[in-house]
């Protein structure tokens, strides 16, 4: 099986969507699969984010992104394009941690990137 790592850099619904449906898919095909959260995309590791915003295809990332948590798939979340947008990481999912960019870099040398 392959390692895929998705980097999720935007507060829209419609790329975040996306990245969590294909990780979703990823992770039930049995794949290794890491997240990474930077940018505007560290907003999505908190549980109050409203999950329920439809997408133009009918979906939202409350379809998947639950999946992706129960299911324990490691998200880093950049620490400082958190701290910088005041997120405090108590309010983050159990499977997201903050992290930096040596650790995007080591989970990147070892797996296809997808960017959203």
């Amino acid at each position: 099986m392959a390692n895929f790592l998705f980097v999720l850099s935007k507060k829209d619904a419609e790329p975040a969507t996306r990245c969590f449906q294909i990780a979703k898919v990823a992770h039930t095909k049995g794949h290794k699969v890491d997240m990474f959260f930077v940018d505007d995309g560290v907003y999505w590791a908190e549980k109050t984010k409203d999950l329920s915003e439809r997408t133009i295809t009918g979906d939202c990332a409350g379809d998947y992104l639950p999946y992706l948590v129960e299911n324990e798939v490691q998200v880093g979340i950049c620490t400082p394009c958190a701290h910088s947008r005041k997120l405090d990481e108590a309010k983050f999912y159990p499977n997201m941690g903050l992290n930096g960019a040596p650790f995007l870099v080591d989970l990147a040398a070892e797996a296809k990137v997808f960017n959203f």
